[in-house]
């Protein structure tokens, strides 16, 4: 058989098929057509493959294409904005989902300056407010502007648009309290996709919020250090979280620059509460710290004990699953779209630096060396 691509001797992780292993993989028109035990790359007819181009990887870790589920990637039109390849394809991921910049109607606009000319995977959760992020914050204040039925509609026509976007916090709903997330909520449940709220300074109080959420919806900013959230003053997990959890709701890192904390993860960690998705929250006011981006967020969590399996499985499979894409991208299997990320342990002493300024440091560290877009391989910055 013939190839385009073969990526031969690396470590392959792929939570989606449960692989830990040194195998080869095999690319023909943007497509996975083969995944081989290390040094067994023959077709089903036992011929060895032909291959265009061949990648070395030894001493690398091949995964799915990482995707980063929060970020903010509409930089003409909002303050929070940059570019989607500069912390995409740029920086080892391959899917960035913007979380809230682009509302109705900036949604052409969003079509033609962040999605048309990436070649990093531009989608979005759309914000329930017509303005987005594009007029700053407080988006959520004049509820006149929110557009449910539209968003629904948009939704239905638009496959990029995977789901709705409401901030949740007192500095952008001022006087509305609540009322936002219950014409978020219809939206979602009109389009029949999922919700991703961002949670912050009450109020709304988060055990108000937590009561309106569903099955696939996500919390994000789950892991703040501010009061009011998730765990208590003692450090436990208050029930309405525990509620949420029981139906479904996922938790996703979303990390910003206020937005997590590296002691409010202990808390979590002494409870058996793992979050389900990794994301930056990356956009410019962060970029040059704390976040800087997904693979040093993901550092943050092998430094904090998590392995490295479900780290790989909390920023490719889990969100995958989330966008209801888990057939096309964050997975390795035939047939699946060749999004491939190729990265490096480094073993580098590292100062990690959570939103509290809180500091740990790392031995080693996530490093992008190049991916693989629907079977183009670019080198990473």
């Amino acid at each position: 058989m013939k190839v385009d691509l073969l990526i031969r001797n690396g470590r392959v992780i792929d939570p989606s098929q449960n692989l830990n292993g040194h195998y080869d993989l095999a690319i023909r028109e943007g497509r996975i057509v083969g995944l081989y035990e290390k040094g067994k790359t023959t077709d089903d007819y036992g011929m060895n493959l032909e291959s265009k181009e061949t990648i070395d990887a030894e001493g690398y870790l091949v995964t799915p294409g990482l995707i980063d589920l929060h970020a903010h990637v509409f930089p003409t039109k909002t303050l929070l904005g940059v570019a989607a390849d500069r912390v995409g394809v740029e920086q080892g991921v391959t899917t960035v989902v913007d979380a809230g910049s682009v509302g109705l109607w900036s949604f052409d606009a969003f079509l033609e300056e962040a999605v048309y000319p990436s070649a990093t995977r531009v989608l979005a959760f759309l914000n329930i407010s017509g303005d987005g992020l594009c007029t700053g914050g407080g988006e959520l204040a004049d509820m006149s502007r929110l557009t449910p039925r539209e968003a629904a509609a948009l939704i239905r026509e638009q496959p990029i648009v995977r789901g709705i976007k409401a901030r949740m916090s007192s500095s952008v709903v001022k006087q509305n309290g609540i009322h936002p997330l219950l014409v978020a909520k219809e939206a979602a449940r009109e389009a029949g996709v999922p919700m991703m709220v961002h949670i912050g300074n009450a109020p709304p109080k988060l055990t108000e919020i937590l009561l309106l959420l569903d099955r696939g919806d996500i919390v994000t900013h789950a892991f703040h250090g501010k009061k009011g959230g998730m765990f208590d003053e003692r450090g436990e997990l208050i029930p309405e979280a525990q509620d949420a959890l029981d139906r479904g709701v996922l938790l996703d890192i979303g990390h910003g620059e206020a937005s997590f904390s590296f002691q409010t993860l202990r808390h979590a960690l002494v409870q058996g509460i793992t979050p389900h998705v990794i994301s930056t929250d990356v956009h410019r006011r962060n970029i040059e710290g704390p976040v800087h981006s997904l693979t040093l967020t993901l550092t943050k969590f092998l430094a904090m004990s998590y392995s490295l399996d479900d780290v790989i499985a909390a920023s490719t499979l889990a969100p995958a699953r989330i966008l209801g894409l888990e057939n096309e991208i964050g997975t390795l299997k035939v047939g699946a779209c060749a999004d491939v990320s190729i990265l490096q342990i480094k073993k580098e002493p590292t100062i990690l630096t959570d939103s509290e300024q809180e500091s740990l440091e790392t031995k080693e560290r996530v490093v992008a060396y190049q991916v693989i877009t629907s079977g183009k391989v670019l080198t990473c910055k």
